[in-house]
């Protein structure tokens, strides 16, 4: 390499190498804040406006744009080389090119007129540019890149063609994702969601195989639940990550000391605790046919106590904040079972296809309005009940009927057609006493008869969303049955 441009707005790692090329020999090419930069440093280079014979104008809107830049880089070597010359263009080898910072910029609610500046024109040109003509020219667009150049220059190693594809395909999916992120925002400004909506995802991993072995499946994601990488075990598969996915967003509803246990996407245990061993033994208690290979998460780190409760029985998955060195020796003796740290919640918009498109919806915060529709107040112990049961209510698939007291789930329902039989479901599956308990229902009651199956099994208090066409049917049997009732005016259906 002979001849290098460099043009960045992030200047992280430019001084390091520049220096490098510099010591190489490679001639330096350029402008604006990073010419001032690298000059104040010494490191001799030549303006990009100097290099053109044209000046830069309309406030750093054309710099980079003119034939001397591009055609240096569009230039084929032994096919263009007489044009070159013609039109004494110099042939550039190293781009080094990272763009304005459009993204972060869109979270500071700037006026349009004021962001539309920070959309990149120039370093966008020059690194397409470059990546269409990758056999030629080495194009790097990301500072986490800069030591393989350092490298390789300071040992006067030749760059592959592999690897000068590979950069090139970094550029071409940058630009994916910067094209996206301004087109999702300027068709934004007027809807909640653009009429064009793009979505880029990073760090694709192949899985053994899909929901079963004849699918093929992978995961995308850098962080987040789509991030995480097992610190001992196997592999994850695409049905743990679905699970590992449904219990953290059901763990990331409390505060308390919790566990989370959950099977096929649905939680099969959930319980606080007065520690987290305590809370786990309460979480698996609740269903341990359903807990056994299951996903288990916790909010606390793993103790030598928990890690003792862990190994006496069979678990696909154990994910917490942090693993105690001890509780990290005793987990060894399953070496398959899969060990992860849970990190903060990333938010975002939800996305799923369908066929032949996608569903995208947002998941604003909101304040449930809870009021007391029947002749009597909840205890302050059926209250706290309520507020545990809905949490878990929440997130079990529906239509869901949850009964809980006010530290466990004692009965789940979920995913059925009918909202009765869900409740039904739950009371089979209970192995604690209902008497005393509350049920949650994750939309309204059509009819009295959800509440009153909740009523026979031992349930003294109901919460849901209110708004059936039934209601006040609903609140007269609730009356007649001495049972408390709250409406939330929230429906939480998951599908």
């Amino acid at each position: 390499m002979k001849r290098a441009l460099l043009s960045v707005w992030n200047k992280e790692g430019i001084k390091e190498l520049a220096s490098a090329l510099h010591r190489a020999g490679i001639e330096l090419i350029s402008s604006g804040g990073t010419a001032k930069v690298l000059e104040a440093t010494g490191i001799p280079i030549i303006d990009v406006s100097e290099y053109t014979g044209s000046p830069e104008m309309m406030d750093g809107r054309v710099k980079t744009l003119h034939p001397r830049i591009h055609g240096g880089i569009l230039g084929r070597r032994g096919v263009d080389d007489q044009v070159m010359e013609s039109h004494n263009i110099l042939p550039i080898d190293l781009v080094i090119v990272n763009l304005y910072p459009f993204e972060e910029m869109t979270k500071q609610a700037l006026p349009l007129d004021e962001l539309i500046e920070f959309i990149d024109i120039g370093g966008p040109a020059m690194i397409r540019a470059s990546a269409k003509n990758y056999r030629d020219v080495l194009v790097i667009t990301d500072p986490a890149d800069y030591p393989f150049i350092i490298n390789a220059v300071s040992a006067g190693r030749n760059i592959t063609i592999q690897e000068r594809l590979s950069f090139a395909r970094k550029v071409f999916a940058r630009m994916a994702a910067y094209d996206g992120a301004i087109s999702n925002y300027l068709y934004s400004v007027d809807s909640d969601f653009p009429d064009v909506y793009s979505v880029q995802y990073t760090e694709g991993r192949g899985l053994r195989y899909g929901e079963n072995p004849r699918q093929k499946a992978a995961v995308y994601g850098s962080s987040g639940i789509a991030g995480s990488h097992p610190f001992q075990g196997k592999a994850m598969s695409y049905n743990n990550y679905l699970d590992l996915d449904a219990a953290f967003s059901l763990l990331c509803e409390f505060d308390e000391c919790a566990a989370v246990i959950v099977k096929h996407n649905n939680p099969c245990g959930v319980a606080l605790g007065s520690s987290i061993v305590d809370a786990y033994i309460k979480a698996r208690d609740i269903d341990p046919e359903s807990a056994y290979g299951g996903v288990v998460t916790v909010n606390r780190e793993v103790d030598t106590a928990l890690a003792e409760e862990i190994i006496s029985t069979f678990i696909e998955v154990l994910a917490a904040p942090s693993f105690s060195e001890k509780a990290r020796d005793i987990l060894k003796v399953k070496e398959n079972m899969r060990l992860l740290i849970l990190t903060e919640p990333i938010q975002g918009d939800q996305v799923r296809t369908i066929d032949g498109g996608a569903l995208i919806q947002s998941t604003p915060v909101i304040r449930e309005e809870w009021t007391v529709v029947t002749e009597r107040d909840p205890t302050a112990d059926e209250e706290a009940a309520m507020q545990l049961a809905m949490k878990i209510c929440k997130h079990v698939k529906s239509n869901a009927i949850v009964f809980a007291d006010k530290s466990r789930a004692v009965g789940i329902g979920a995913g059925q057609m009918s909202r009765v039989d869900s409740a039904r479901i739950a009371i089979s599956k209970a192995r604690f006493p209902l008497a005393g308990s509350v049920a949650a229902s994750d939309a309204f009651l059509p009819f009295p008869d959800t509440l009153e199956v909740a009523a026979e099994a031992g349930a003294t208090a109901l919460i849901q969303p209110g708004g059936s066409i039934r209601d006040e049917e609903v609140i007269k049997a609730a009356n007649r049955l001495h049972m408390a009732m709250i409406f939330t005016g929230v429906r939480y259906f998951r599908h």
